[in-house]
């Protein structure tokens, strides 16, 4: 990739603070913040997935027609929040963190609330949680873990264990362009400008010049606990806000689980959702927030915007 390559130009900045939710510093991001949220325009609070950090949605915010304000937060030990201090992350700290984030910004009114892939699992089971804080939910491929079963328990905590006993690190990168070729070769669709706008966001320089991912490596560890289903969907079928499902037309789940969650066993999922409406975005695959913004952020606003 070329150093001297034009990087992407946001159409609207944002601005950066950070917030204390449960005793770590969170990173937030703010856009139309002169604008007074309303009960028909809500504030939108964004939420990334594993591995990725809030500035993610700069593109999509900047493909919405009109201002509004938005919030979007580096998960803890994502972006420039603060890492857990713990070898190991747990689920429903993620629920934590966003039920505090909520109380600090939005205390009284109910938001719109928007999570993609990781960040979508913990947007379902918030909502879900606390019905009465969510106006409008929107799920970006969040589709959740095939199903597990008791017998499976031995092995994954012997697995945690074992990854408890060895360092877990994070490659470096030579260069911030290295760090942007990294992202195009995980999503081709990716342009070398988004690329190059994202890549100082996604990495940070070290004392010995090597761009190094913002992410705790601690995040690579087995999950010891099981994903339960029955209790997802507990949570999932009390959702009461409107739900926007949304997903590229180039997503192959198989590629991570292969024959272990069967799209029909995800789709038996989705229907417990009591309000739920679908869209599919063509030439997009998971990174739908990065592949195909302006048709995204016209399938949100469509939604958040509906009667």
């Amino acid at each position: 990739m070329n150093d001297t390559a034009s990087a992407y130009q946001p159409r609207r900045r944002h601005r950066s603070d950070f917030l204390r939710l449960r005793g770590l510093r969170h990173h937030l991001l703010h856009w139309g913040e002169q604008l007074k949220p309303t009960p028909e325009r809500p504030l939108l609070v964004m939420v990334h997935g594993w591995m990725d950090v809030g500035a993610s949605f700069q593109f999509v915010v900047d493909a919405l027609r009109e201002e509004r304000t938005i919030v979007a937060l580096d998960w803890r030990g994502f972006g420039l929040s603060d890492n857990s201090g713990s070898d190991s992350y747990w689920f429903p700290d993620y629920l934590g963190d966003l039920d505090a984030l909520l109380d600090a910004l939005s205390p009284e009114a109910p938001v719109d609330l928007l999570g993609h892939s990781m960040g979508g699992n913990v947007v379902m089971s918030y909502a879900g949680v606390r019905p009465q804080r969510i106006r409008r939910l929107i799920n970006l491929e969040g589709f959740g873990l095939p199903e597990t079963i008791p017998e499976m328990a031995p092995k994954r905590l012997a697995d945690w264990l074992d990854e408890l006993k060895t360092p877990q690190q994070l490659k470096p990168y030579a260069s911030l362009a290295a760090v942007a070729e990294r992202l195009m070769k995980t999503n081709p669709r990716l342009s070398p400008a988004k690329a190059q706008w994202l890549a100082p966001h996604w990495s940070r320089e070290d004392e010995n010049g090597q761009w190094i991912i913002l992410g705790d490596p601690a995040h690579k560890r087995a999950n010891p606990i099981l994903y339960r289903k029955a209790e997802i969907l507990a949570c999932w079928q009390r959702i009461a806000a409107p739900v926007l499902w949304v997903e590229g037309d180039s997503t192959d789940i198989t590629k991570w689980w292969g024959n272990r969650y069967p799209r029909a066993d995800f789709e038996a999922r989705l229907a417990v959702v009591p309000d739920l409406q679908r869209h599919t975005l063509s030439e997009a695959g998971h990174m739908l927030h990065h592949d195909q913004p302006e048709a995204l952020a016209a399938a949100i606003e469509g939604f958040l915007g509906a009667a």
